[in-house]
C-alpha cells in the first residue's frame, strides 16, 4: 500500500531534527544549537502501533538573507508538496517571528493538514507564548517535549488518527524494475524506448514527470513492471541543487521494485546524489544496474574510460553491471532486459546448504581469521535463509571475532563461487550456542 508522508517544518532552532530522531529512535539528523545546521531534508519510515508512514526532516526556513536560505525554502515547499500531513514545530518559548508567520502562510496555501507542535514544553512557566499561535489560524495543536520525551505519543496518535492500518501488499508475481536518477538523465526516455511507446512525457525541461509511473509490458511472453520515478518541478525558478529534493521520490519506487537501474548521465558525468541513490538501493536489499544514458555516440575508448571511473566512484557496489545506452537514438536498449533477469534470479538464488559449506570451508582453510586476544573465530556451519538478497547466517563460536576485513573476505568468496552479481548480499554471524 501506498505509505502516507509526514513533514516536520519550523523555523531555524525549534527542535525539528530532534523530533525527529526521537520518532525515528536514531541519530540520523545533525543536531547543532547553531541554526540552520539541517540543510537536507532526511527521510525514514517509520513504524507505529499499527500504522506506517513516511517522514521528512527539513532545513529551517528564515527568511532574512542567507548562503541557504533560497534553498532551505526550495526544500520546504517540495516537502509540503510530497506531505500529506504537516507538523509545523514552534518554540513555546519564543513568541511569533516573521519567520514563523511566513511559513504559516505558506502552509495555509497548501490546503494540507497541519498540526502545530508546541515544542520545547518543560514545564508552566515554558507555555507563556502558547496562545499567541492560535493566531496563525490552524485547528491542531500538541504540547511536547522532543528532548525530554513529552507528549510524543500524544503526537504520534494525532499524526495516525487519519491513517489507514498498514496492511502489507497482496503478492505480484510480475518483476518490479524501478527507474532511478537525478532529473533529466533520461528516465522516461528510457522507459519508452524499453516498452517501445511514447506513453510518458519526455522532455528537456528538468523534472517534466511530476508523480511516479508503473507501465506493465511485456517481454518474452512474461509480464513486467517498470517505474518511472518522478523528477522535481518547480514553478519559476529551478534551483541548480534541486537534484537532490528528488530523494523521497526514488525512496518509495526503490522500497516497491525488485531491480533498480541507476540511470546516469554520461554528458553530465557522475554527481554525489547518484552515489546516494545508489547506496539507499544497497541499503534496502534491491538487485541494482547502472544505466549509462546519453552514450549516443559508441566509443570504445570513452566507455572504458567512464567505466573506470564508476568503478572508482562506486567502489562500494563492484559487483553491478554496467550497461551504455542511447534512450535518444533507442542504441543499445536490448542489452537491459536479460541483465534485469539475470540481476533478478541471481537475488532470488537458493544455494544448497553442503555446496554453501563445503565453499566457506575452503575459504577457511585458505585464510584463517586474525587471533584475537588468544581466541580465533571458528565457523561450525552457514545456511541461506532468505532471498531478495541473499542472506547467510554463520554459526560460529563468537560473532565478537568477525573483523570487518574478514566479513569482505567471506563475501567475495561467496561472488567468487556463486553467482550474484547485480544483488547484494547480507551476511548475518550467530554463536552457536544462542
Amino acid at each position: 500500500m501506498k505509505l502516507k508522508t509526514v513533514a516536520l517544518v519550523g523555523k531555524p532552532n525549534v527542535g525539528k531534527s530532534t523530533l525527529f530522531n526521537k520518532l525515528a529512535r536514531a541519530k540520523i539528523s545533525i543536531i547543532e544549537d547553531t541554526p540552520g545546521v539541517t540543510r537536507d531534508r532526511i527521510y525514514k519510515e517509520i513504524d507505529y502501533l499499527d500504522y506506517k508512514f513516511n517522514l521528512i526532516d527539513t532545513g529551517g526556513i528564515d527568511i532574512s538573507n542567507g548562503d541557504f536560505n533560497d534553498l532551505i525554502k526550495v526544500q520546504v515547499e517540495i516537502a509540503i508538496l510530497e506531505a500529506d500531513v504537516i507538523v509545523f514545530i514552534v518554540d513555546s518559548k519564543e513568541s511569533i517571528s516573521a519567520n514563523d508567520k511566513y511559513l504559516a502562510n505558506m502552509l495555509h496555501k497548501s490546503g494540507k493538514r497541519v498540526i502545530v507542535a508546541f515544542n520545547k514544553i518543560d514545564n508552566k512557566e515554558s507555555l507563556t507564548h502558547k496562545f499567541d499561535y492560535y493566531e496563525l489560524g490552524f485547528s491542531e495543536y500538541v504540547e511536547i517535549s522532543a528532548e525530554h520525551s513529552i507528549g510524543i505519543v500524544e503526537l504520534l496518535d494525532t499524526i495516525v488518527k487519519d491513517f489507514p492500518k498498514y496492511q502489507k501488499e497482496i503478492a505480484d508475481n510480475k518483476i518490479k524494475i524501478s527507474l532511478i536518477g537525478r532529473p533529466n538523465v533520461g528516465k522516461s526516455s528510457l522507459v519508452n524506448a524499453l516498452i517501445g511507446s511514447e506513453k510518458l512525457i519526455v522532455s528537456d525541461i528538468a523534472g517534466t514527470t511530476r508523480d511516479a509511473v508503473d507501465t506493465t509490458f511485456r517481454y518474452n511472453d512474461n509480464d513486467y513492471v517498470i517505474i518511472d520515478t518522478a523528477g522535481m518541478r518547480k514553478r519559476g525558478k529551478i534551483y541548480e541543487n534541486i537534484e537532490k529534493y528528488s530523494l523521497l521520490r526514488s525512496l518509495k519506487a526503490i522500497d516497491r521494485s525488485d531491480v533498480c537501474l541507476l540511470v546516469i548521465d554520461y554528458q553530465d558525468g557522475i554527481r554525489e546524489h547518484d552515489k546516494h541513490i545508489a547506496g539507499i538501493a544497497l541499503e534496502k536489499g534491491k538487485g541494482l544496474i547502472i544505466i549509462v544514458n546519453k552514450f549516443d555516440e559508441y566509443d570504445d575508448n570513452k566507455k572504458r574510460e567512464f567505466t573506470k571511473l564508476i568503478r572508482s566512484e562506486f567502489q562500494f557496489i563492484p559487483y553491478v553491471d554496467i550497461v551504455f545506452v542511447s534512450a535518444k537514438e533507442k542504441k543499445r536498449i536490448h542489452l537491459i532486459m536479460p541483465i534485469v533477469l539475470k540481476t533478478y534470479e541471481n537475488a532470488t538464488r537458493k544455494i544448497q546448504t553442503s555446496v554453501l559449506n563445503e565453499i566457506i570451508e575452503e575459504a577457511y582453510n585458505l585464510n584463517l581469521p586474525p587471533s584475537y586476544k588468544g581466541k580465533r573465530l571458528k565457523i561450525y556451519y552457514v545456511v541461506e535463509d532468505d532471498i531478495k538478497p541473499p542472506k547467510f547466517t554463520f554459526y560460529v563460536n563468537n560473532k565478537n571475532l568477525v573483523h570487518f576485513s574478514y566479513y569482505r573476505y567471506l563475501e567475495n568468496k561467496l561472488r567468487e563461487n556463486i553467482e550474484l552479481e547485480g544483488t547484494p548480499i547480507i551476511l548475518k554471524f550467530k554463536n552457536r550456542s544462542e
